[in-house]
């Protein structure tokens, strides 16, 4: 049987995102999808939410919302599948390192500390949200030296500018951790096993 039987709409999800790693899982998952990344103020959205006393799950699950109705908006009928991703480590919340300098500097902080990764996702309609999850994933990064920080960062190059936190934990970023509790798809960045669930009770993936 083909992977894509398993997906049982006539039409494609639509994908409010870029990230590659979401589009691997589902694809990986026989997911045919369409990527159309949303064009929002993420910063301006999440100022919004915390003004509304938003914790991080709540900053997550808000910018998944915004992503998924700005482009089911674009999209009339179709499916349309926001995702966002927020990392906290005590009251600090951390954005994706502008340069090798953030990048460094977000390691220092999170070095020998315990962080909670936060992953949202929102299935939308004609702007109608049909379903909606944040799940998270408790991870403890291993105590760095300088000279660690260093040599990771320049094994990694510019893949540590595209997560935030400075890490793939699919890929070079294992090697900073020495603990993990959560779901693995959580980690990254897509709740995947309620999200399959979902589509299966609307009949959009075969049961």
């Amino acid at each position: 049987m083909s992977a894509s039987l398993l997906w049982t709409s006539q039409q494609p999800l639509v994908l409010a995102s870029r990230s590659a790693a979401r589009i691997h899982l589902l694809a990986s998952a026989g997911i045919p999808l369409e990527a159309m990344p949303a064009d929002i103020d993420e910063r301006a959205e999440e100022a919004a939410a915390r003004m509304r006393d938003a914790d991080p799950e709540g900053v997550a699950l808000a910018l998944a919302q915004a992503k998924a109705s700005a482009i089911s908006r674009l999209r009339p009928g179709r499916l349309v599948l926001g995702s966002d991703q927020t990392l906290a480590c005590g009251a600090d919340a951390f954005h994706k390192p502008t340069d090798a300098a953030e990048a460094a500097e977000q390691l220092r902080r999170l070095s020998g500390r315990r962080h909670a990764l936060h992953s949202a996702a929102v299935v939308m309609r004609d702007d109608e949200a049909l379903f909606s999850t944040v799940a998270t994933a408790s991870l403890t990064m291993r105590a760095l030296s300088e000279a660690m920080i260093a040599r990771y960062l320049d094994a990694a190059g510019g893949v540590a500018l595209g997560s935030v936190g400075a890490y793939q934990l699919e890929g070079l970023g294992i090697h900073l951790f020495e603990a993990i509790e959560g779901d693995h798809f959580t980690i990254l960045g897509l709740p995947l096993m309620p999200l399959l669930a979902f589509f299966r009770q609307i009949g959009a993936a075969a049961q």
